[in-house]
């Protein structure tokens, strides 16, 4: 039997990070989450938008983020590809890497899944070193605990503080 299926049976909490930092990045969300809503149902949680600073590629536009939960079954892989035909729908071009983009869709946990393939990785590799990942998700689920790091997301978000000298 397919592992994949086997691991999706159950329903477990989908975690994303949506993030938007070209045109109207608060309709671009908006849109973002109507579209997701269609294909996984209401969301369990979503975070207020928050404005951050670009990451990796600085040389551009601020960014609006947003963390939403859902309650899924879905395999991961065809997660990924609903969320890859959505970023596509509204418009995600895929030019350079860290930059400008109207839709970023990042699935972040899968309940305590760890995945790996070729294209997908969960949970996301790189959550605990980004504040704008942390920030939202510790408003919607601060004491969840990452899989793999055994720290909640409140204690990964104290510990990038301390790491960036912002303790206070």
């Amino acid at each position: 039997m397919d592992r994949d299926f086997l691991i999706a049976q159950r329903s477990k909490t989908l975690v994303l990070l949506l993030g938007s930092n070209i045109g109207d990045k608060s309709d671009h969300l908006e849109k973002a989450i109507e579209r997701l809503t269609e294909a996984l149902g209401e969301p369990v949680a979503v975070s207020k938008p928050l404005e951050t600073e670009p990451w990796g590629f600085t040389d551009q536009e601020s960014f609006v983020n947003q963390a939403i939960a859902f309650e899924s079954n879905q395999r991961p892989s065809v997660l990924l590809d609903t969320v890859l035909t959505i970023e596509q729908q509204l418009g995600r071009k895929r030019e350079i890497k860290w930059g400008p983009r109207v839709i970023d869709i990042d699935i972040i946990f899968y309940g305590n899944l760890v995945y790996q393939s070729d294209v997908l990785e969960i949970p996301h590799p790189y959550m605990q070193d980004r504040m704008f990942v942390l920030t939202p998700l510790s408003e919607i689920m601060p004491d969840f605990r990452h899989p793999l790091l055994d720290k909640t997301i409140r204690e990964l978000k104290e510990d990038l503080m301390q790491r960036e000298g912002n303790v206070g």
